[in-house]
């Protein structure tokens, strides 16, 4: 992934999601505003926020350890599912559809909420059998995308992960920006420069402020 444009001749934003964190949406959001502004295409890929809190699930107050050793595996196992039988184009508009239900709709990560998601996109509905599939038939390819993201901000963020080639032509990345409500138009495109360019200076690692609400989902 470290080409300069894309074959369209666009720049590559590759794009590491968790359906199930609201956050990641919300940036998602603002990274398809900034694809209508930009010279930029949006290239979708997996994380797990199940994968990463693995290690820390005893450290975790009671309800998100329930949370993260069950209902965070379900939605993710169906996409990586969808991704493996059917290609990565799938992806985005998979992701577009099962945000809008766990997030807009506020129908949560469930079992309808993703089998309305598959039949959104046309997708064969068959592929809800591996919601709950325990030995997960793609494991390995999950855990190697989510490490493949991961790895380039390293184990104390989480999603979403955006990597951009530099002016060396290696990949710049980052987590987040955390945002809400997501940006559209011109404040899209400023507050996409500006990360581009604090994400850009050598050393750098971090701005932050702490959070006064939780996403919202009105103007999407």
């Amino acid at each position: 992934m470290s080409e300069t444009v894309t074959a369209s001749g666009k720049t590559p934003v590759d794009f590491w999601f968790d359906p199930l964190c609201p956050w990641a949406w919300m940036t998602s959001r603002w990274v398809l505003e900034v694809e209508k502004v930009r010279d930029i295409e949006v290239r979708w890929h997996i994380m797990s926020l199940a994968v990463l809190n693995e290690p820390k699930l005893d450290e975790l107050p009671e309800e998100y350890r329930e949370l993260l050793e069950t209902k965070a595996w379900q939605p993710i196992r169906v996409v990586t599912a969808a991704w493996q039988k059917h290609g990565s184009d799938i992806l985005g508009p998979l992701y577009t559809a099962l945000g809008t239900r766990i997030h807009n709709e506020e129908q949560g990560p469930t079992r309808e909420a993703v089998e309305g998601a598959l039949a959104d996109v046309g997708l064969p509905a068959d592929l809800i059998e591996y919601f709950d599939q325990q030995d997960f038939e793609f494991d390995t390819e999950l855990r190697a995308s989510h490490k493949e993201g991961i790895d380039k901000v390293g184990q104390e963020v989480g999603t979403p992960v955006i990597a951009v080639p530099g002016d060396d032509g290696e990949q710049i990345a980052f987590f987040g920006p955390v945002v809400t409500p997501a940006p559209k138009g011109e404040d899209a495109a400023k507050l996409w420069d500006g990360t581009l360019a604090v994400a850009s200076v050598p050393g750098f690692y971090e701005i932050k402020r702490t959070r006064t609400k939780g996403p919202d989902f009105s103007n999407l």
